[in-house]
């Protein structure tokens, strides 16, 4: 006879699975050969990507998750209304070194393309604390909001095969449909994160 757990115990198992999957995911680049592992000044390990930039033509693009849950400064947000909107996605970490180097031109860029139809938002992981993120939000003066991610869940909701974040940072783009368009697997500078976003604000 086989017994199934049941109960708290049960879904304290599935969290933990949950959480090992994403801790996966954000390693996924390194163990295949995309990334490489770096040590954080707090001596944790992060992948950083190895530079590659992808984008997908109209008709290959794939729909983008809903990714919805508690900010950083603990309001709520769901990247639902941003649909009609240019959405940059892009995934960070407080400890990270790649993301303060690439954090003003993401600053700078939101702030001059908001008129155009532009959004911006971040996913922070791995700060199992929100202070943290919010020092680094303050210090950076960001002017967009961020999900708290701390165990990568929210990674997960992209799809399987899809252009997904393998690394921190990473930066997905996504079309006025809600499809992902392009994605980053490196920090990206003021002139990059434009080639990037131009053609999609001219898409109509």
């Amino acid at each position: 006879m086989i017994l199934r757990a049941t109960g708290p115990r049960r879904r304290s198992r599935l969290s933990a699975a949950v959480a090992a999957a994403a801790a996966g995911v954000l390693f996924l680049s390194g163990c295949g050969g995309d990334g490489q592992t770096q040590s954080s000044g707090s001596g944790k390990n992060y992948v950083e990507g190895k530079g590659a930039v992808d984008k997908v033509a109209p008709e290959e693009r794939r729909p983008a998750p809903e990714l919805s849950g508690e900010t950083v400064d603990s309001g709520h947000l769901s990247t639902a209304d941003y649909r009609g909107d240019v959405l940059v996605v892009n995934v960070w970490g407080s400890w990270c070194p790649p993301c303060r180097a690439e954090m003003p031109h993401l600053v700078k860029v939101a702030e001059e393309t908001e008129d155009q139809g532009v959004r911006f938002v971040g996913i922070n992981t791995r700060d199992l604390d929100r202070v943290p993120a919010q020092r680094f939000e303050k210090e950076y003066e960001v002017p967009y909001p961020s999900l708290y991610d701390p165990s990568g869940k929210l990674l997960l909701r992209f799809p399987k095969g899809s252009l997904n974040p393998q690394a921190i940072p990473s930066t997905i783009f996504i079309d006025r449909d809600g499809r992902i368009a392009a994605r980053a697997l490196k920090p990206l500078g003021e002139e990059e994160l434009r080639s990037l976003l131009d053609p999609l604000i001219k898409e109509k």
